[in-house]
């Protein structure tokens, strides 16, 4: 299902992005700039909203007639799943939203989250096909880019976490798609180390060392942060291919561009333009 709006429009579409809290959200600023470049007119504003007032919010927003779509962010992806619409297989098997279109009078529901994942680093030069990859932390930011590495070629996923359990139970959903453990290998080298814990962004980063990797590993944090996170400064001492997921939140936010417009922007511009705001 795509919408497709022809270019140099006049009418505004009504945007937005939602979460508690919002006041740092760099989706305004890109969803803006997505606007310039395909010369489609939009109001995409930030909205702090709290759990409780959820859904009363989402059903008002779109009662206006050029509401188009919303990104859902922290704490409410997993609570937009249960917004009355037409939900993706992705959505529904993570268990997460955090994109809205409106339709033909019907709500979609989706994950570009994982895609966004797998664009980025593709660009930067990485591909999954039978590699071995290692996911730091079991919680929701983890699950987002699951589903499409176990639906990847990639040869084995290993999940490390502190609270064993979690892992495990994750490890145990996708199974069936690939080979999945919760203990980190002593004897094959990591080709890909993904952080998805929270500790990526609160004070330092001390994971286990106890593992390899190989000459050319890719060191790849979930979080992103417009100064260099803990787990980028612990990783750059053992590879030069360290990254954040700000090149992922761009990706993600252009595929939910596409779903509201039916075109895929240029991702390029924007992406030089945050790196020039960390200067």
């Amino acid at each position: 299902m795509n919408s497709s709006i022809g270019t140099g429009m006049s009418k505004i579409a009504k945007l937005g992005v939602i979460g508690d809290p919002i006041e740092h959200s760099l989706s305004p600023f890109i969803h803006s700039r997505f606007a310039r470049l395909t010369n489609i007119n939009i109001e995409y504003l930030p909205y702090k909203v709290n759990q409780d007032e959820f859904k009363y919010f989402v059903n008002d927003f779109f009662k206006d007639p050029t509401s188009k779509g919303l990104n859902i962010t922290l704490p409410h992806k997993k609570l937009a799943t249960e917004i009355d619409g037409i939900i993706s297989k992705e959505a529904s098997y993570i268990n997460a939203v955090n994109t809205l279109v409106k339709d033909d009078k019907k709500i979609f529901l989706y994950s570009t989250d994982g895609e966004g994942f797998f664009d980025d680093v593709k660009q930067k030069g990485f591909d999954f096909t039978n590699k071995r990859t290692l996911v730091i932390g079991a919680g929701a930011a983890v699950e987002s880019i699951l589903y499409r590495i176990a639906n990847s070629d990639v040869k084995s996923i290993t999940i490390f976490n502190r609270t064993v359990e979690t892992a495990e139970k994750l490890a145990r959903k996708y199974s069936h798609m690939k080979e999945v453990d919760t203990v980190l290998s002593r004897d094959n080298k990591y080709d890909i180390v993904i952080n998805g814990s929270s500790a990526g962004l609160t004070g330092e980063f001390k994971p286990t060392n106890d593992f390899l990797i190989s000459n050319d590993a890719i060191f790849y944090d979930l979080n992103y942060s417009l100064a260099e996170t803990p787990f980028c400064k612990w990783a750059s001492d053992k590879s030069n291919r360290v990254f954040d997921g700000i090149g992922m939140l761009v990706f993600q936010a252009a595929h939910s561009y596409k779903m509201w417009f039916g075109v895929f922007p240029e991702t390029k511009t924007v992406l030089a333009d945050l790196e020039a705001m960390r200067e």
